[in-house]
């Protein structure tokens, strides 16, 4: 429809500019004519030597002799006085410009009287040496240029019709080609959402290329998110059997363990909190929020500072005022806080935590670095770690999650984590890129 409308706007001009020109270029050719008749009549006309000026019986243009043709002739002395007119232009009265310069041609539309007339003053040479001014004024009809005209709007908007719809056919089907990858697309999700499909893997033009990447990072988040919460009820599942043990052995054995009963009850409601907090991450919302990753990361040092008190821990700050970064909070806590438990955990004394690029650009990523000087991780268990279950020392308390945890944060906030031998304070060395 907007097309259309378009077209019929953009063909109403088109009308309106090219009518104009025509009767601007018919206007022209009748003034170009009317030259003409007024030369022919200069040709005819003579000035005896009486001094009175004389025109030939005999006209060069037959429809000055036919009263009503159309083509008028006229003399005037000074231009006042008609001296002369021609038989077709009996009863007809004529105003003659005033000022004219002889040799000058004076175009005009009367549109009272619906004639066109061309004026033409020349200065006449007597035998006595005298002179004397003629202006010279043919006139026609406007209905000439009128039939004209309207001839050529008629066959000017019957073609403009025919090439207007011609060209809306044309456009609806070029519309319609444009937009078959728009439906390919529409087809695919739809046999994405009935399983039969995984992705937009299509071929598709340019123009939606990144659409359909767009849609395939949502339908990847959407399905990581999922499998997040199958890993989340899977762990909440088995962090909740010891505790449910405890409780059948305790209810066999009645009241004396009741504070147990209680105990494991108060843990019960913790672990279901922690995990459904976890369940609720959905990554890539760089868009919902943002928070300050400074603040947080001195709320989480001055946690694990009373928790390792009989470490005496030194922190090693260089860090901004404020670091903005577009994630949910519980993500931030989660990811900043299982790092620096670790380095609080295998660290001897000191941990280093610095920021680069804080005042990024959108787009470009923050790094985020934290440093120990414990024993460090073998290279070859880097990767084992961050899976489920894998702890590096069998040893020490934990559950092998939280790397695993924080690797899964980090990859649904488009970021990147990387471990590495501190070559400053020789432990393990962090580098977190979040977007």
């Amino acid at each position: 429809m907007s097309t259309a409308v378009m077209m019929v706007v953009f063909f109403a001009l088109v009308a309106i500019v090219l009518g104009r020109s025509f009767l601007e270029s018919a206007e022209q050719a009748l003034k170009e004519t009317l030259q003409v008749q007024v030369y022919s009549l200069l040709s005819a006309a003579e000035l005896p030597k009486s001094g009175r000026l004389s025109m030939s019986s005999s006209l060069p243009e037959p429809r000055f002799a036919n009263p009503g043709s159309g083509l008028y002739a006229f003399i005037t002395h000074n231009g006042k006085n008609i001296i002369w007119r021609s038989p077709s232009a009996i009863g007809l009265e004529l105003t003659v410009p005033a000022a004219m310069l002889p040799g000058i041609t004076v175009f005009e539309k009367d549109r009272i009287n619906n004639r066109y007339i061309l004026h033409y003053k020349v200065i006449w040479e007597t035998n006595r040496k005298s002179t004397r001014e003629y202006v010279f004024s043919v006139t026609e009809d406007t209905q000439f240029v009128s039939h004209q005209v309207n001839r050529f709007r008629k066959t000017l908007m019957l073609w403009l019709g025919i090439v207007g719809a011609l060209l809306i056919v044309i456009q609806l089907m070029v519309l319609r080609w444009s937009l078959k990858p728009l439906r390919t697309i529409v087809s695919d999700l739809e046999k994405i959402e009935a399983g039969a499909k995984q992705q937009l893997d299509g071929l598709y033009p340019t123009e939606l290329q990144g659409l359909a990447g767009n849609l395939n990072i949502l339908i990847n988040s959407e399905r990581a998110h999922l499998e997040r919460y199958r890993n989340t009820l899977a762990d909440l599942a088995h962090s909740l059997k010891t505790p449910l043990a405890i409780l059948r052995g305790c209810v066999a054995t009645a009241g004396s363990n009741s504070p147990i009963m209680e105990a494991q009850i108060t843990r019960m409601n913790e672990i279901v909190d922690y995990q459904l907090q976890r369940a609720a991450i959905k990554g890539e919302k760089k868009i919902t929020g943002k928070v300050d990753l400074v603040a947080i990361t001195h709320k989480i040092i001055a946690s694990l500072e009373k928790v390792y008190s009989d470490k005496n821990i030194q922190f090693e700050l260089n860090l901004p005022e404020r670091c903005w970064v577009y994630c949910e909070e519980g993500d931030v806590y989660e990811i900043v806080g299982n790092l620096l438990d670790n380095a609080c955990k295998w660290c001897k004394r000191r941990i280093a935590v610095n920021l680069n690029n804080a005042n990024r650009a959108v787009g470009s990523s923050l790094i985020l670095h934290i440093e120990d000087d414990g024993p460090g991780i073998p290279e070859d268990k880097l990767n084992a770690i961050l899976q489920r279950g894998v702890r590096a020392d069998e040893n020490i308390h934990g559950h092998g999650i939280g790397m695993a945890v924080v690797y899964e944060m980090i990859n649904l906030l488009g970021g990147q984590l990387q471990g590495y031998k501190s070559p400053k304070l020789g432990g393990m060395y962090w580098k977190v890129h979040l977007p």
